[in-house]
Parts: structure tokens; C-alpha cells; sequence
């Protein structure tokens, strides 16, 4: 990677961390009934240590720390500081709780010192995949436990696809989102890293953050709509303006729009 790649990189992923932390409550609204599926494979116990691997502002790290209960231990990692520090906010008067700033690529923690691996679509960007989840196996305990929750195909997700073609775009500009839509490539980054009882399940959910100006605030910001926008800052007005126009044509409860989210839970074992 050259320097100014690296630069570009570092200024897109600020940019992200900026956008999510403006409207992470809206968000959270949108992407919880979709990590409590993979918090559900998971099946963590009380007195547990649970890695959580992109934990950004902290719902899942709550909603983990309520699995778990005061006997475990919730250990969340992100790359973005910004959203580490809401995260520290909101999760200040839980004990268990604590909080890593890395790239889980290259995380030290020692070996087989957790009990379980989860992440809610913070493992679809790794430069190496089999790198990163050989490092969660490497940490994991025998027999420990690993789950997450990430985006099938562009073309299943409506909750992709509609606002981009909404604001009158074809296709995302980065496919990293989608690096885990083949479900035989998840199960052979998963072996090759050393997991075994590997599990793959197709989910659908019609999932909102809330009315249209709610929806097509948290569309523009992230997602392959939002990147867009937020490298392209001028498109903002047009973009957003026919967003909300097709958002509410749609002819749904105007207070609670859905679109379909499309995903993949996936488990594994040590």
C-alpha cells in the first residue's frame, strides 16, 4: 500500500467513525435484531469471557455484558477511538466491561484466555481473513465458542440496494462489506483457520430505525449509500431529497419503514 493509499484509507475510516457516531442510537435500532441472532448462536453463559470483535459504540457490548452477567467479562475491540469513547459512556457502570483499541488481526491477547468469539458485522473488512480468525482461534479456549453476523450478497439486501438505487447509483463502491457473501468461502476461511462444527444459517428481517426522516438519515451515512456521500459531500442534498421521496412512496406505516436486511449466522467451535 502506498502512502497516500494508506492516507485515503485512514481519511475514509474517519469519515465512517464520524458518520456512525452521529446516529449511532438510530442505528442500533436497525442492526440489534440482527446481532441477537448471532448473540443467540452464540449462547454465552454466565461467569463467561466474551471477545467482541467491532464493537463500535457498545449495544452489543450491553447486550453481551446480560449474557454474561457480574461473574464474566466482556472484552470489546474496535479500531475507531470515537466510538470506543461512546462505548465507555455507555457501558461505565458495568465492571465486566472493558475495552481494547487494535485491529483484531493483531491482537494479543493471550492464548486460550476467552470462552467465546462474537462479532456483529466486524469481520468482513480483514486485509488477511484467515489471519484475523486464526488469531480468535489462537485466543479461543478448547472447544470455545464462535459466532457473528454478517451481509449476504448486494443483491439480497434491500437494505442496501434500494437506497443506492434510490439516490440514483448502480453499485456500491466497495465491495468489503460484502466480502463474506459466499457461504462456502466463509466455511473455508473458517477451516483453514482451525474451526470445526461450523454452522452457516440464511437469515431475512425487515428491520427499521424509525420513521422516513429517521431512515434516510441513518441510510446516508452508512452503508454503500453513505460512503458515497460522505467522499462526495456535494451529492448530499440531491441524494438524501430522493431517498426520502422513495422511502415514502413505499406506502408503509410512515412511522416505522422497513427494509429487508439479509444475513448470514455463522458458528464455529475451537
Amino acid at each position: 500500500m502506498s502512502g497516500q493509499d494508506s492516507a485515503n484509507t485512514t481519511t475514509s475510516g474517519l469519515l465512517h467513525a464520524k458518520a456512525w457516531a452521529e446516529a449511532y442510537e438510530l442505528i442500533d435500532l436497525q442492526l440489534s435484531p440482527l446481532g441477537l441472532r448471532a448473540i443467540d448462536a452464540l449462547d454465552a453463559r454466565a461467569g463467561e469471557v466474551v471477545l467482541d470483535i467491532g464493537c463500535g459504540t457498545g449495544q452489543t457490548l450491553l447486550q453481551l455484558a446480560g449474557r454474561v452477567g457480574v461473574s464474566g467479562q466482556v472484552i470489546g475491540v474496535d479500531l475507531a477511538p470515537l466510538l470506543l469513547d461512546i462505548a465507555a459512556r455507555r457501558t461505565a457502570s458495568l465492571g465486566q466491561v472493558s475495552l481494547r483499541q487494535a485491529d483484531a488481526t493483531f491482537l494479543d491477547l493471550p492464548s486460550a484466555s476467552v470462552d467465546a468469539v462474537f462479532s456483529r458485522f466486524g469481520v468482513m473488512a480483514f486485509a488477511n481473513a484467515v489471519a484475523a480468525f486464526s488469531n480468535f482461534y489462537r485466543m479461543l479456549r478448547p472447544s470455545g465458542k464462535l459466532a457473528f453476523t454478517c451481509w449476504r450478497s448486494f443483491q439480497d439486501n434491500e437494505l442496501d440496494q434500494f437506497p443506492l438505487l434510490a439516490a440514483g447509483f448502480a453499485s456500491p463502491i466497495d465491495e468489503r462489506p460484502f466480502s463474506l457473501a459466499d457461504p462456502d468461502h466463509i466455511c473455508a476461511t473458517l477451516e483453514a483457520s482451525g474451526f470445526s462444527n461450523i454452522t452457516i444459517q440464511s437469515h431475512d428481517e425487515n428491520v427499521s430505525s424509525g420513521d422516513v426522516d429517521a431512515m434516510t438519515s441513518v441510510l446516508s451515512r452508512v452503508g454503500p449509500l453513505g460512503k458515497i456521500i460522505r467522499e462526495n459531500p456535494a451529492l448530499r442534498a440531491n441524494a438524501e431529497h430522493r431517498l426520502r421521496e422513495a422511502l415514502s412512496a413505499l406506502g408503509v406505516d410512515p412511522a416505522v419503514v422497513q427494509l429487508r436486511a439479509s444475513v448470514w449466522i455463522a458458528s464455529a467451535r475451537a
